[in-house]
């Protein structure tokens, strides 16, 4: 398995729609594998294929602290939403940046599993919370996107700073 290279905020790619998977080959599956690994690698709870510069509607997420419980979706559908909770997010794209973010409460998901098996669940509290945040990456869309004006050019300036000098050091 092999851990792959996340894009970072603001890289344009990041608001590149993912198109529906129309057939699971072993591609895909690798491809799973692999942002398993990753997401795992870099303590992420979540991962959605758009951050791996991959532009299909596959996540994976593990919400539990023993990072056993790993949930596959591809092409994830939010079919309800209910209520609203506000949570501090982060993002492996947008990396050291915390900020509240007002989610849904609930929402009712349907996906096919990497069998390609079709089923749906209800998702509360972080799951949920996890799921909408994929799911915008899918829609390309990054979290930072739904803060002001004032907050998204400062993180952006930050990232491109890092960035820079990054590319100096050569790292």
């Amino acid at each position: 398995m092999t851990i792959l290279k996340i894009l970072t905020y603001p890289n344009p790619r990041l608001y590149k729609i993912a198109k529906p998977v129309e057939e699971i080959n072993k591609e895909h599956l690798d491809l799973i594998k692999n942002m398993t690994r990753t997401m795992y690698e870099c303590n992420g709870i979540g991962l959605a294929a758009t951050q791996v510069d991959f532009h299909e509607r596959i996540i994976v997420i593990d919400i539990s602290e023993e990072k056993n419980n790993l949930i596959v979706l591809i092409n994830p559908d939010i079919l309800e939403r209910t209520g609203s909770q506000e949570y501090q997010e982060g993002c492996l794209s947008v990396p050291h940046v915390f900020e509240k973010v007002e989610r849904f409460e609930k929402i009712k998901v349907k996906a096919l599993d990497q069998d390609g098996k079709h089923f749906e669940f209800e998702a509360e509290g972080l799951l949920s919370v996890c799921i909408q945040h994929e799911v915008d990456h899918l829609d390309g869309k990054v979290f930072v996107d739904y803060l002001s004006t004032l907050k998204r050019n400062r993180i952006k300036s930050k990232l491109i700073k890092v960035q820079k000098k990054k590319l100096i050091n050569n790292e």
